[in-house]
């Protein structure tokens, strides 16, 4: 990631990188300590207290007018800076920059985070085509830009959540007025790792904070979105969730059977199998958390009336 950095075609005096180490064990505190970089880089660390306190820390120590968030699993393109800095100068008004996170080339991704960059490119796909234009919900913090200025205006990314973070953040700074802007050309490389389990507590915590974000903070457009949505999930996406979502016992067994179904397909390099068992793992865990933390196990079922009307 820094060797990237130090490779941008954005004039080097004209950025500082901060890295903050969140309570890192695999020697990232040794490496940047003997690490003499050719940038204006300064970096912290801090016992492990999650992705929002890491970031709020860096926006802390930045000195520039503008933030460019990138995860440690990110390798910046280039033009990355560059691309960013363009499209905020080309803006109309104060906007917040989205980059995409595209799949290296040659690099062995787990078939679960494959599937999960295949949606990403999909997103990307649809934003281009013109289908819908960038929101909120595509703020992903491997690659976006704003004013600083903006985040602390909001208070910076709520401490309290360890997953969807950067998506409530954006929320809040849409609410101010930001419009979100898609610019395919501040490329970066994911190489994303996670585990099978990390990967399905994340989707659950997902659907869980859909409902917290709706019930909590005054999203209120948020869950019927989320059931008009569903309406034009695959029907058997649909037929599953029906029928197991918020039952433990049947959503654990029916993820089970998924994940063996995926597991026979990536052997049998049947990729359009292994696609639709791993969207239909996904699926489940969020709307599975979705429901058990709106406690209402008929919402994806019956018409939309006030979903988030009674406390949990």
């Amino acid at each position: 990631m820094i060797t990237a950095l130090e490779q941008q075609a954005y004039p080097s005096d004209a950025y500082e990188v901060i890295v903050i180490s969140d309570g890192s064990t695999d020697g990232t505190d040794a490496y940047l300590e003997a690490l003499h970089s050719t940038m204006r880089l300064r970096w912290f660390s801090q016992a492990n207290q999650g992705p929002a306190a890491a970031r709020n820390a860096g926006i802390r120590e930045a000195g520039g007018e503008f933030i460019v968030f990138i995860d440690d699993d990110v390798v910046a393109e280039p033009q990355l800076l560059g691309e960013h800095a363009r499209s905020h100068h080309q803006a109309s008004q104060d906007v917040v920059v989205l980059g995409p996170l595209l799949t290296p080339v040659g690099f062995d991704m787990a078939p679960w985070v494959r599937w999960e960059q295949e949606m990403l490119v999909k997103q990307y796909r649809a934003m281009l085509r013109g289908d819908w234009t960038a929101t909120a919900r595509q703020f992903y913090t491997g690659n976006a830009s704003l004013r600083r200025s903006h985040i602390l205006a909001v208070g910076g990314f709520d401490e309290g959540f360890r997953r969807a973070e950067d998506v409530e953040l954006a929320y809040r700074l849409a609410d101010k007025g930001l419009d979100f802007v898609f610019n395919i050309q501040a490329a970066a490389l994911h190489f994303a790792e996670r585990s099978f389990r990390a990967w399905l507590d994340a989707a659950r915590a997902y659907g869980r904070n859909d409902v917290i974000f709706a019930r909590d903070r005054n999203q209120k457009w948020l869950l019927p979105a989320v059931h008009r949505e569903f309406r034009d999930r695959h029907f058997l996406i649909r037929s599953l969730v029906r029928v197991c979502g918020g039952r433990t016992s049947l959503t654990r067994v029916a993820s089970s059977t998924l994940k063996l179904a995926a597991d026979a397909a990536t052997l049998l390099r049947a990729g359009e199998v292994e696609r639709f068992a791993y969207s239909g793992l996904f699926n489940l865990q969020y709307y599975d958390g979705l429901l058990h933390e709106l406690d209402d196990v008929n919402f994806l079922i019956t018409d939309l009336e006030n979903p988030i009307s009674r406390p949990t």
